[in-house]
């Protein structure tokens, strides 16, 4: 029987009205669609912005156990598809045994993963140039966010979603993955790359992303040493937003149906 259930995991600086239209393309396709917010963030994005407490206290450990908890409650295992760190998260789930089948859509790195592009350096510079950012809720300058997010999107557009998106992200996370691959021991971001029981992962990579290009994409498939298929695809012209750039519709279907195909 073929999944009818899909979680959609949102990213960093972002929130789950990020995956308004995959949600409603995929509710009208008959599935049920579920696009949980990371713990404290069940608030809309003007709350987060006035208050970014609960940002400052979110840990990795935290968000994988709301995550599992909620698909335990399905009776059923889903397609689960992330954005971002949510493609982190997306692959720390499936190592866990969870899922049906995982999208990972401009994936942040997995420990191990060190390729480090100078665009990464760049778009990432506001949270990492200080370290007290590791105690903070850092958010983007509208420009800041142009660079990492909106690249290659119309000016008025690349605003808008500004207004409508962003969020501080949390700097206690995004130092700790920044660090996975020099402290001793698993990081937060530790998948078992060898685990031969994982659910099929496809890698989605926008050709012009520089907050995570596709050369961390194409490291990260590299990794895995398992039986199980892993497979990545890159579109070209597209950056960091491509859950909501022009064109969105062609890769949510094409994740989909990758997904039914290797279920």
């Amino acid at each position: 029987m073929k999944p009818d259930t899909i979680v959609l995991i949102h990213g960093f600086w972002v929130t789950p009205r990020s995956w308004e239209h995959w949600i409603t393309r995929y509710q009208s396709q008959g599935f049920r669609v579920l696009a949980p917010a990371y713990p404290g963030f069940e608030v809309e994005v003007e709350a987060l912005n006035e208050d970014p407490t609960p940002i400052e206290e979110l840990t990795v450990p935290s968000i994988i156990a709301s995550l599992e908890k909620l698909i335990d409650g399905l009776g059923t295992q889903p397609i689960i598809m992330g954005h971002s760190a949510g493609g982190v998260f997306t692959q720390i789930l499936l190592d866990h045994g969870y899922g049906r089948a995982g999208v990972a859509i401009n994936s942040a790195p997995t420990e191990g993963v060190a390729t480090l592009p100078l665009s990464q350096v760049k778009a990432a510079f506001p949270v990492l140039k200080n370290p007290a950012n590791r105690h903070r809720a850092v958010g983007f300058t509208y420009d800041q966010w142009r660079y990492a997010f909106t690249n290659t999107f119309p000016e008025d557009e690349s605003r808008a979603l500004y207004e409508r998106y962003h969020i501080p992200a949390s700097g206690h996370v995004f130092w700790g993955s920044a660090l996975a691959n020099i402290h001793p021991g698993h990081a937060d971001s530790y998948v078992n790359y060898r685990n031969d029981d994982r659910a099929p992962l496809l890698f989605v990579s926008g050709e012009h992303d520089h907050l995570m290009p596709p050369k961390i994409q194409q490291s990260n498939v590299k990794h895995y040493k398992s039986d199980t298929v892993t497979e990545i695809v890159e579109y070209p012209g597209r950056s960091h937003l491509m859950p909501a750039q022009e064109g969105w519709e062609e890769i949510a279907d094409h994740a989909l149906a990758w997904a039914l195909d290797h279920t």
